[in-house]
């Protein structure tokens, strides 16, 4: 069934993320009566089957679910941008910089072990390089949170950004030059095909000895195994994961046990519903209106 609130949207214009209900003949449906579809991930081929269809809308900041449909409809599709979700996003990788500049581990384990132990900060703030892989809505957010504390910022992306206080990389001939000044490399990259496993040994290999690398993106962008071998090597020093190749992380996965990961699931920014029926309803009411959409992806470009 379709969750609390969305009947008064026009029940027979959607597909929700509950369209499993559907799927399984629990809640008898006319494909042809379906003209929006609202979700995260559907199945491959779903999309196709509601032959009046006039638009999709992604509950989440990223669409690589829709995208991995090689049938999906040329319609428009918009992407969630919400400033709450963003701001969390924001919360979660500042939480984690701070942790591991102020070497807080090593603070929690004396404590454990009853013993006052001092020691300086690795490196003042001052000096110490955070770049941010992907500066769209996310990306920007995350690096305009990160300037009170007067780090080193930088930031990576396909074109050119202005934002005050970060300098801007762009294209792959700068990458190389990005990777070396990054004390912490924050992945808030979009998942496309262009960008899937963009984080391997290659990379890694171009931080510098002892960076960290934080993934709150999509977990194919990350080639687990170089990682573990990059932090086993010593080449660095920690890793932050709110994102997986397989999401349950599975029981037996190294990751669960690896001293030097820091493990979450998926939590970083997680969608709130009461601002997800609103984006939904005020899309709606563009297309019923004849208004432009807001967020449209370009699905060449995949973002």
């Amino acid at each position: 069934m379709l969750p609390p609130g969305w009947d008064a949207l026009g029940k027979d214009s959607f597909a929700s993320d509950h369209f499993e209900a559907v799927l399984d003949g629990r809640e008898a449906y006319k494909p042809e009566e379906i003209t929006y579809f609202s979700g995260f991930r559907p199945p491959p081929g779903f999309l196709k089957t509601l032959p009046n269809l006039k638009a999709m809308f992604s509950l989440g900041a990223g669409v690589d679910g829709f995208l991995r449909d090689p049938e999906l409809p040329r319609l428009p599709l918009t992407r969630f941008v919400d400033p709450t979700l963003m701001h969390e996003m924001a919360q979660y990788v500042v939480m984690h910089v701070l942790i591991a500049h102020r070497g807080q581990r090593f603070f929690d384990a004396a404590q454990k072990e009853s013993t006052w132990r001092q020691r300086m900060l690795a490196r003042p703030s001052r000096d110490t390089r955070i770049g941010i892989l992907g500066l769209g809505d996310i990306g920007g957010t995350i690096a305009t949170s990160l300037l009170p504390f007067d780090f080193q910022l930088s930031g990576w992306s396909r074109s050119r950004k202005a934002i005050p206080g970060v300098k801007s990389f762009a294209g792959d001939s700068e990458l190389p030059q990005f990777l070396s000044q990054c004390d912490y490399l924050v992945c808030v990259l979009p998942l496309t095909d262009d960008t899937r496993g963009i984080i391997d040994a290659k990379l890694l290999a171009r931080l510098p000895q002892g960076a960290w690398v934080i993934n709150v993106a999509r977990g194919a962008h990350l080639i687990e195994e170089d990682l573990i071998a990059a932090l086993d090597s010593g080449h660095l020093a920690g890793a932050v994961l709110d994102v997986f190749q397989a999401e349950p992380l599975p029981d037996d996965s190294p990751i669960w046990r690896h001293p030097k990961i820091t493990a979450t699931p998926h939590i970083a920014g997680i969608t709130d519903a009461q601002a997800a029926f609103a984006y939904v309803a005020d899309c709606v009411k563009r297309c019923e209106n004849g208004l432009p959409l807001e967020n449209v992806v370009d699905l060449v470009k995949g973002y």
